[in-house]
């Protein structure tokens, strides 16, 4: 292949030493800014420089299209020429081909049939910076083909950033190359939202400024569709064209915002406009700071995008836009003094795992052990992959389960169904959904269904019915798109399945409703939903999480719906329903027959036992009734969960009983084993030791009631103790007036609460638990109130009985207070001071 005369772009220099480093060592890694000519140049230059063909690699299908017209345009020629491109959906390309730019997904797919690359020489990965999960498995198994099958396979890495020695050395220490951009000064400020102010609404006032401030066009950074389309509202009626650029948009429309303009422009980009895309005419730059990426809530079981901060790395790549052409300005959407992280996350660590995990299988590692990563897949995402692909019915626990099977590691197994779910290029849900959805509603609607449900930019309301009248009628944005996507997916269905897919006739021909929901629920089973009570918004889908409908949705009478799509609002209590399709429990047993459980089940709930034979779908309670003779170890389990959630309070506490368990726990706390440890965390670890009795035959919270707490901590009581415990911790104590009064061991201390009068002539402190433990004395008055509090009765006498006998005198003249109390004579009634 002969080259023409290149741009001079920054790249151009640096494309010999690029095909020099790759025929030397076969793996090379390229670091170039966005602007350099790396997406364009090097694919031509590896084409003139190998045999075969040339495959480039693009994280988004709006980049493999561009790069592949600027690539044809160079060489004069029309797309699907030399240069072709291949994504989901739409392919240009001819046997005359040398470069074929394809998404990362696609080169998957096309890897997963073809593991050797017949006929391919080199491939490019574009933007490995960017972390996406469809990347990184791409780069683990081309290094895995290059490795076994392919060692001639040259494979080069481009990145934005320079933070590469990881990437080198996974390509088996690869030389480094570097080219340096031509940029312009570019002004940085910040226009951080007002108190209140949505984003949008301060995008759209960065924009204002940025047009009012200089020439050129204005690109701004949004985090997805919705926010582009309120901007481009808020915007409206500005001396500027206002144009969105995403990758659901129609090629016409992507095409016009790559284009420049007859007056100025104001371009609402997402994240695809930070790499591999050449926006023209660009001086000014509005970044909102936010950019949506996968995350699964583990704990509610919903995986969905969720809009984060960027990081420092992509705001600097935002930011290189407004430099490419002459001097530039940035408005950045945040306060300036915000920490921002370094890099953006890489997806493999956050996202859902499930069709990482099928491809890993079909690879034939199912635990991707033995791949050289980047960043290795967690085990925990991975293996909750691998059990969704189970109850699909994609993987298997070792056994026969096809003629094509390929064994992995740990016992996981592919089975043809999972070979079938893997080709279709959709996430295995939903190519479960097609697969399962067609035998059941016809080829049509399934299509119809899983294109809509594959395509978040589809909709405008809650109803799924309602948004596919739309898409019908044509009146819908983007139903042009959702129309060759639901062809193609026709297309793609097994002919043993769908037999002639225009012959397939779906429920929605005779006015259904309920089929859309059903193809919903084989894609979601876990989003099936009951409503919680009549009339409110809430529902509790089978997955256990509880999400609500918008205000005044038209599905807030139905009592069950399949929900499509849910999002989750950091710190909300519920899910939000975006999108969702009215069905029955018929429907929902039908689509979800794995959820669906028979159950006797004893818990504690609401303050009592209950005992009920229960059936499940998941975490929705379809039908229960009382059992009248639940199971005697099942009654135990839920009055001790009773005992551990509401405390041991439930059963019977008399003043004995709360007495004789403080003497207990002081022996306990002072002299250790043997004796036990009372307290409510002791007694509930080791239940075994007192359930016996009449609490073995408690069934509610009343018997509980009735069971006596005394019993059971004398049950506690070794016989070789149990005859000690009057002596070491005495209820009472006889003081010297003969009274036996009672001791309280409720504190760290025991008390002896006593008339002082009854106290006279006593010197030796009382102890308890062997004399370990001195009581505390509260002598009292004759009105029984504190007169003083003393341990140690000795030093009282001689310091402070002086100054309490002046303030009883005072108090209580009538009564006789000794001088020498010592010598004195106690008195269990007061006694009157002798007449003078």
């Amino acid at each position: 292949m002969h080259l023409p005369d290149l741009p001079d772009l920054p790249v151009r220099a640096a494309l010999g030493d690029v095909t020099a480093a790759l025929a030397e060592h076969g793996t090379a890694v390229l670091v170039a800014p966005p602007g350099t000519g790396k997406t364009t140049l090097v694919p031509l230059a590896l084409a003139a420089a190998v045999h075969g063909r040339v495959l480039v690699a693009e994280p988004r299908r709006l980049a493999a299209r561009a790069a592949a017209a600027r690539m044809a345009s160079l060489l004069g020629e029309p797309v699907g020429a030399t240069v072709g491109y291949a994504v989901r959906g739409d392919r240009k390309v001819s046997a005359g081909t040398r470069v074929e730019v394809v998404t990362s997904g696609l080169l998957l797919r096309r890897l997963g049939g073809d593991p050797e690359l017949a006929g391919v020489s080199a491939v490019l990965l574009d933007e490995c910076h960017e972390r996406h999960l469809d990347a990184d498995l791409l780069l683990a198994l081309l290094l895995d083909a290059r490795d076994g099958l392919r060692p001639d396979l040259q494979l080069l890495a481009t990145s934005a950033t320079v933070a590469t020695p990881r990437l080198a050395a996974i390509l088996g220490d690869a030389p480094v190359l570097e080219v340096q951009a031509r940029t312009f000064p570019v002004d940085v400020r910040y226009a951080p939202p007002a108190r209140g102010e949505r984003i949008e609404a301060c995008v759209a006032r960065a924009v204002r400024a940025a047009l009012a401030d200089g020439d050129g066009d204005v690109l701004a950074f949004l985090p997805g569709v919705a926010e582009i389309r309120r901007t481009a509202a808020a915007l409206s009626g500005i001396d500027a064209d206002v144009l969105p650029l995403h990758g659901r948009l129609p090629a016409a429309e992507q095409d016009a915002a790559l284009r420049p303009g007859h007056r100025r422009r104001v371009v609402l980009a997402t994240a695809v406009a930070e790499s591999s895309l050449t926006v023209p005419g660009v001086r000014a730059v509005v970044d909102a700071g936010l950019a949506r990426v996968p995350r699964v809530d583990h704990r509610r079981g919903m995986a969905g995008l969720v809009t984060v901060r960027v990081s420092a790395a992509v705001a600097d790549q935002r930011a290189g836009r407004a430099g490419r052409e002459a001097p530039g300005r940035v408005l950045r959407c945040w306060p300036e003094g915000e920490l921002l992280p370094r890099y953006p996350e890489p997806e493999i660590r956050t996202a859902d795992l499930t069709r990482l995990a099928l491809d890993l299988a079909d690879w034939g590692t199912p635990d991707g052990a033995g791949l050289r990563w980047w960043d290795a897949p967690p085990q925990g995402p991975l293996h909750a992959g691998q059990e969704v692909l189970r109850a699909l019915g994609a993987l298997d626990r070792g056994g026969s389960t096809g003629d094509h099977e390929v064994g992995g590691s740990r016992g996981w197994t592919i089975t043809d169904r999972g070979r079938r779910m893997a080709g279709l290029g959709l996430h295995p849900r939903l190519a479960r959904a097609l697969l399962d959805g067609t035998d059941a509603v016809g080829p049509r609607l399934a299509a119809e269904v899983v294109a809509l449900l594959d395509d978040d930019t589809l909709t405008q309301g809650v109803e799924m019915d309602g948004e596919l009248a739309r898409l019908r009628s044509g009146s819908a944005p983007g139903a042009g798109r959702w129309r060759a996507e639901v062809a193609r997916l026709q297309r793609q269905i097994p002919t043993s399945r769908a037999g002639a897919p225009s012959a397939g006739r779906s429920r929605s021909d005779d006015h259904d409703h309920g089929a859309a929901a059903l193809v919903v629920a084989l894609a979601q089973p876990e989003r099936l939903a009951r409503r919680r009570s009549p009339g409110s918004p809430l529902y509790l889908m089978a997955g256990g999480t509880a999400v609500e409908l918008p205000a005044g949705s038209p599905l807030a009478a139905q009592e069950w719906l399949a929900v499509a799509d849910a999002e989750r609002t950091p710190g909300a209590q519920n899910g939000r329903v975006r999108l969702a399709a009215v069905t029955d429990r018929e429907t929902a047993e039908l689509a979800a027959p794995a959820l669906l459980s028979d159950a006797e089940e004893v818990a504690w709930s609401d303050g009592d036992v209950v005992a009920r034979r229960v059936r499940r779908l998941g975490a929705i309670v379809l039908e229960e009734r009382p059992l009248a003779r639940p199971d005697p170890a099942s009654v135990r389990a839920a009055l001790l969960d009773g005992l551990r959630a509401e405390g041991l309070g439930l059963l019977r506490w008399t003043p004995h009983a709360r007495a004789l368990r403080a003497r207990i726990a002081t022996l306990h706390r002072v002299l250790g084993d043997p004796w036990p440890d009372v307290s409510d965390a002791g007694l509930l670890a080791d239940t075994d030791r007192w359930w016996t009795g009449p609490l073995t035959a408690a069934r509610r919270r009343a018997d509980l009631a009735r069971v006596d707490a005394a019993a059971v901590l004398r049950s506690l009581l070794d016989w070789r103790i149990a005859g000690r415990l009057d002596e070491l911790a005495p209820e009472r104590i006889e003081v010297p007036s003969g009274s036996r009064v009672a001791l309280d061991y409720s504190g760290d201390e025991p008390v002896l609460a006593v008339r002082l009068q009854e106290v006279l002539g006593w010197t030796a402190t009382p102890t308890v638990a062997d004399g370990r433990l001195p009581v505390v004395l509260h002598l009292l008055s004759p009105a029984g109130r504190p007169a003083a509090v003393t341990a140690d009765l000795t030093s009282f006498w001689t310091n402070g009985y002086p100054q309490v006998r002046a303030e009883l005198r005072g108090r209580y003249p009538k009564h006789d207070w000794p001088a020498d109390p010592v010598a004195a004579t106690p008195s269990r009634r007061p006694r009157r001071s002798p007449r003078p």
